[in-house]
């Protein structure tokens, strides 16, 4: 009964996390589920943050030479349709961009392992093999080839 529970929960939270990522520009819903590849990058942000603004660049060019299909990332603001539009005009970056539009930004972070509710945030992930590493903090291309090689040790990914 406890296990059927535990699935139930998932599956609800789960379709509540659904409603409340969206493409940046609102024109479509997005879910983590959707995000394929053997390892996934998951990185929140905010235009507020001077650490996310920077970083942002380098990861986006990490990610353009990574092999096609192997890595999957995406940036979810926690921010204004308007801020990130003004930002990626700006600042475009190679990976998909989202937006949280929940009113509970804290337990969202908190789902995805921050406790301290920080920016930026970033995840990878290789959701197959339940591997998970938390970056508080700003990353540069040499943390992701870390966190990416660790990930493809534990699981056996080349």
């Amino acid at each position: 009964m406890k296990i059927l529970s535990a699935l139930l929960l998932a599956a609800v939270c789960g379709t509540a996390a659904a409603a409340e990522l969206q493409s940046w520009d609102g024109s479509a819903p997005q879910h983590t589920a959707s995000l394929k590849a053997p390892v996934r990058i998951i990185n929140l942000w905010a235009t507020w943050c001077a650490p996310c603004r920077k970083e942002m660049p380098a990861m986006s060019a990490w990610y353009q030479k990574q092999k096609k299909g192997s890595v999957d990332m995406v940036g979810i603001a926690l921010d204004s349709r308007e801020n990130i539009a003004k930002f990626l005009k700006q600042t475009p970056v190679a990976y998909p961009v989202w937006r949280y539009t929940g009113n509970d930004s804290r337990s969202f972070m908190k789902g995805l392992g921050n406790t301290v509710g920080g920016l930026p945030f970033t995840v990878v992930e290789a959701p197959k093999c339940a591997y998970k590493q938390t970056v508080l903090g700003e990353v540069t291309a040499a943390k992701l080839d870390q966190a990416l090689a660790k990930a493809r040790a534990k699981c056996g990914y080349r």
